[in-house]
């Protein structure tokens, strides 16, 4: 499902046009992304906690040459799936 699909979707099940689902859609994902930018943990009960996951540095190698580089730190997004979510697949 694609972003479109799920505004098809919001649309259809909650009774509002395709404008108002697409705009609950996006300001959904934006509260989402800003919670996230700030470091903080997004839980929906029943689907699953959406979180900042840390990588440390390492050294990797690159695979045309072999050699050794190194790899920053960085920050990713993790998901773990709720219950809910887990039962109903």
């Amino acid at each position: 499902m694609n972003k479109a699909q799920l505004i098809d979707s919001v649309a259809s099940t909650a009774d509002v046009s395709k404008a108002d689902a697409g705009r609950a859609v996006d300001a959904t994902l934006s509260a989402i992304g800003g919670s996230l930018s700030g470091g903080d943990n997004v839980s929906l009960v029943g689907f699953g906690t959406f979180s900042v996951r840390h990588r440390a540095a390492r050294m990797g190698r690159n695979p045309q040459t072999g050699a050794a580089i190194h790899i920053n730190a960085s920050k990713s997004v993790g998901f773990k799936a709720g219950k809910a979510l887990k039962e109903s697949l």
